[in-house]
């Protein structure tokens, strides 16, 4: 035999030998087929990921901030005093009739519904949420994270940052200690807990995107003091979210998810919250004074801008800061020498590149306040100091003035506010501020319902406030009365009650 035969030979075997094997093994799998799903799979795939150590540095993860943020997390629902949504068959509701087709019964009763989350932030009850969550709420219901349920009382609100203090009966429960938000930085991780779509204690993560982040929804605030200097995330908000937590990896409380940018109404991308520097000073004045102290350093002011510079035929000696466009007689900034073209570059040793970022701390600060103002003028940089006032141009603490109540039958009758009193033009009459039940609420008595006449047997007499209103029930014990009057929009209604 040949050499090279030989070799040709010992190939061909070697070839034959391989493929009998492959054969055999395939005939042995075949016959060991895996009988369930665990064997399937460890069968299938080969374990590249096994003896391998994927444990998250507690630095980056989310466990340990989302439980200690998750209890103290409330689920807020609000019932709101008729608003002019629906409208009212005074006839329907007093004879207890079923509400229309594809009417709730809420709606028909003009008794809407609205729900949004709050934050513990005491052992004792406090709770921090939206002002727009519980704005114009009669009654406001909490449930905790653990389905426990309280009514709240709303202990302040401030329009201008959109937040509101409640307090509801309890001790020892869950908070959330708050954070520095001047520490945040851009790129941080967060998380956004809260109840989207009344999806209780949901928990989502995102970074911060932005800071100081002016977005324009406070138009309609009295004194147009707004205050709009929003942490940016693009942590997953939807409604239901508002009045949540913003906390970052320690579980602190660094904002309060507010709002959210969007062109449809659910989510698009980024979110909004009130810094926690700011809520905690709104906080501590509801709490102690029942309404914000604001600070005001009495300047108008603007952007600093390319387009500002073109429209003004200036040319800065920076590209941010905020111009001064007009400075009020007898205010701080008047005091300080601030005048009309000075561009403010910090407060109290902050940047202020922004007029959010000015907003922002000056809005820390209470009338009486002193901060320290650096700007330019001319080129050059100066710095004075300044002394806070308040909108009445003084440095006053303001009070909250507390409307007088009266009690009937589970009832109670408050003065009517001034705007209201005046939109309605109403020279008198008392406003139900809350109902307890019973044979009043069943007769269509509504918080929110200004009380203008009763019409007795003996005639119609008209209400010139809660005590005299009184002074008329207390003498018609026994007898049926029909009580007039009107809702807050403008709707007349009545219904009839019997006194006892």
């Amino acid at each position: 035999m040949k050499k090279g035969q030989f070799f040709l030979g010992m190939l061909l075997a070697s070839l034959i030998g391989g493929l009998v094997a492959l054969a055999g093994v395939s005939f042995f799998i075949q016959s060991q087929a895996p009988t369930n799903f665990d064997e399937k799979q460890k069968a299938s795939f080969v374990s590249l990921l096994s003896n391998k150590d994927f444990t998250i540095p507690d630095g980056i993860n989310f466990v340990a901030a989302a439980s200690l943020a998750t209890p103290a997390v409330v689920h807020v629902n609000t019932t709101v005093s008729y608003s002019g949504r629906s409208q009212r068959d005074p006839l329907q509701e007093f004879f207890q009739m079923p509400p229309k087709e594809g009417e709730s019964e809420d709606s028909q009763r003009g008794m809407p519904m609205s729900s949004g989350s709050g934050v513990i932030i005491s052992a004792d009850g406090y709770i921090v949420t939206n002002n727009h969550v519980v704005d114009g709420a009669t009654k406001v219901d909490i449930s905790l994270e653990n389905n426990k349920r309280y009514v709240a009382k709303i202990i302040g609100t401030d329009p201008s940052t959109d937040l509101a203090l409640l307090k509801i009966d309890a001790t020892g429960l869950p908070f959330v200690k708050f954070g520095d938000s001047d520490n945040t930085q851009i790129g941080e991780w967060v998380l956004a807990v809260g109840n989207p779509f009344d999806l209780n204690s949901t928990v989502t993560a995102g970074i911060i995107s932005a800071k100081a982040r002016n977005i324009g929804i406070l138009r309609d605030v009295e004194d147009n003091l707004q205050v709009e200097s929003f942490l940016q995330t693009d942590a997953v908000v939807n409604p239901g979210n508002s009045g949540g937590a913003l906390v970052n990896l320690a579980g602190e409380l660094i904002g309060i998810n507010t709002a959210i940018a969007t062109r449809t109404g659910s989510y698009s991308g980024y979110s909004f919250a009130v810094p926690s520097t700011l809520v905690k000073k709104v906080m501590n004045d509801l709490m102690e004074f029942g309404t914000v102290q604001r600070g005001l350093l009495g300047v108008n002011i603007i952007d600093i801008s390319p387009e500002l510079g073109e429209y003004l035929g200036k040319d800065f000696s920076v590209d941010q800061g905020v111009y001064i466009r007009g400075v009020n007689e007898n205010s701080g900034g008047a005091e300080a020498g601030l005048k009309e073209g000075d561009i403010i570059i910090g407060v109290d040793g902050k940047k202020t590149n922004t007029v959010a970022n000015l907003q922002e701390i000056v809005a820390r600060k209470r009338p009486g306040d002193k901060v320290e103002v650096e700007y330019l003028r001319d080129g050059k940089t100066i710095k004075s100091k300044a002394t806070l006032k308040n909108f009445s141009g003084d440095t006053d603490i303001v009070k909250k003035v507390i409307p007088k109540t009266t009690e009937f039958e589970g009832v109670v009758f408050e003065e009517i506010p001034p705007k209201v009193k005046d939109g309605l033009k109403l020279s008198g009459g008392a406003v139900i501020g809350a109902v307890q039940g019973g044979k009043w609420r069943s007769a269509g008595a509504r918080p929110g319902f200004v009380v203008t006449s009763i019409i007795t047997g003996d005639g119609r007499v008209r209400i010139q406030g809660p005590d005299q209103l009184i002074e008329v029930l207390e003498d018609l014990s026994g007898e049926e009365i029909v009580v007039l009057g009107m809702f807050q929009d403008g709707t007349e209604y009545y219904f009839e009650v019997k006194v006892d």
